[in-house]
C-alpha cells in the first residue's frame, strides 16, 4: 500500500480533522457565491465538500494524483456541481483562467515543486483570481503527530530528519507568504486555524496510525511487530489521558492566500 493510496485509511488518520479546518479556511477566504473553484490535491474530498456546503459555488473541480483518493472523494461528495479526476498538480489539466478560486488543503508539504504548483494554480484562476492553501503546523501545532514522532525518536526508531518538525519546517507563516510571493501572487496574508482533536479512547487514537496512509502510519507499518507494540505503549504514556480514557488534543493549520495580478 502506498503512503497516499487509501482514502478510508486517511480519513481515519487525519481526514476527519481536515474537515474542521476546511470550514474555518473557507470562512476566512469569504469568497462570493457563484464562483468556480479548483481544489488541487483534493484528497478524499474534505475541502470540496465544505466548499459545496458553505460557499455556494457553481462548479468545483477536484484534482489528485491518487486514484484511491479520487474514488473516495467521488463517493463521499455526490453533488452534481462537483467533478473529480486524477491529475498532476505541476501540470493541471485545466484551461487558463477558467476558475475564480484555486485552493489546496494539506497538500503543499507532499510535493517538492511547490512553486511550480502555485504557479499552476495562479494560471488556473487568471488575473484577479484567488489562490489559497493551508497546511498543518508540523513544527509546533500538530499534537497527535508530535506525540508519535517524539516517541519514535526517543526509542531510536528513526532518524531525526523523519520528524515532521524537520521534514516540513516550511509550514510557517513567513515561509508560506514567501512561497506565494515567489509564485507571483499579490496581497499575500496568512492566518491560523486551530481545531480540537478529541479521542474517546487510546485505541481510537492509535487506530488512525494502523492504516498505512500518511507518513507516520507508513513508518509504523514498516516496523517489526515487537517494535510496533513498544512504540504503541510508549506513545500511550506520553499522551494526556483523562480519567474517563479520553484524549483531548488540538491541531493547528496555517492558511495563506494571495491574488493573481
Amino acid at each position: 500500500m502506498g503512503v497516499w493510496s487509501s482514502g478510508a485509511s486517511y480519513d481515519a488518520y487525519v481526514g476527519r480533522w481536515s474537515r474542521l479546518v476546511a470550514t474555518g479556511f473557507l470562512r476566512w477566504l469569504d469568497r462570493p457565491p457563484g464562483a468556480r473553484w479548483l481544489d488541487v490535491g483534493c484528497g478524499t474530498g474534505a475541502l470540496a465538500g465544505a466548499i459545496l456546503s458553505t460557499a455556494a459555488p457553481t462548479d468545483v473541480v477536484g484534482v489528485d494524483p491518487s486514484p484511491g483518493f479520487v474514488a473516495r472523494a467521488a463517493a463521499t461528495v455526490p453533488d452534481p456541481r462537483a467533478r473529480f479526476g486524477v491529475g498532476d498538480a505541476r501540470a493541471l489539466p485545466v484551461g487558463d483562467g477558467w476558475f475564480d478560486v484555486a485552493v489546496s488543503g494539506l497538500m503543499l508539504n507532499v510535493v517538492a515543486e511547490r512553486t511550480a504548483v502555485l504557479c499552476e494554480m495562479r494560471r488556473a484562476v487568471g488575473p484577479g483570481g484567488t489562490v489559497a492553501a493551508y497546511v498543518w503546523d508540523y513544527p509546533d501545532g500538530m499534537q497527535l503527530m508530535t506525540a508519535y514522532w517524539d516517541t519514535v525518536l526517543d526509542l531510536g526508531l528513526a532518524e531525526p530528519t523523519m520528524h515532521g518538525a524537520v521534514r516540513f519546517g516550511f509550514c510557517r507563516p513567513q515561509a508560506l507568504r514567501a512561497m506565494l510571493a515567489a509564485a507571483g501572487l499579490a496581497g499575500v496574508d496568512t492566518t491560523e486555524i486551530v481545531v480540537p482533536t478529541v479521542y474517546r479512547t487510546f485505541d481510537e487514537f492509535w487506530s488512525g496510525f494502523l492504516g498505512g496512509t500518511g507518513f507516520a502510519p507508513a513508518h509504523l507499518a514498516a516496523l517489526p511487530a515487537d517494535q510496533q507494540l513498544t512504540l504503541r505503549d510508549a506513545v500511550r504514556e506520553r499522551l494526556p489521558v483523562a480519567d474517563d480514557g479520553s484524549i483531548a488534543l488540538t491541531a493547528r493549520a496555517w492558511a495563506v492566500r494571495g491574488t493573481a495580478p
